[in-house]
């Protein structure tokens, strides 16, 4: 399971950006951004987006199998 708040923090701090800086370039607000980065609340998929866009980061979902899960087929 990803920790999408864990990454949010880790990049946002990476860039040298603050929540309100953050949550401005997002289009959301800065309790938004805290409650996402202490993992209170999950993003949308499009916050989520948003979010790398003004980190400057690509976000990429990859759907794999688990081969520990016996009987998962490929779709």
């Amino acid at each position: 399971m990803i920790d999408a708040g864990r990454l949010v923090k880790t990049w946002r701090i990476r860039r040298g950006v603050s929540q309100a800086q953050l949550a401005e370039l997002a289009g959301t607000g800065q309790a938004a951004i805290s409650r996402i980065e202490s993992g209170r609340d999950l993003p949308t998929l499009a916050l989520l987006g948003r979010i790398a866009a003004a980190l400057d980061c690509r976000l990429t979902i990859d759907f794999t199998s688990d081969p520990d899960r016996p009987g998962q087929r490929a779709l």
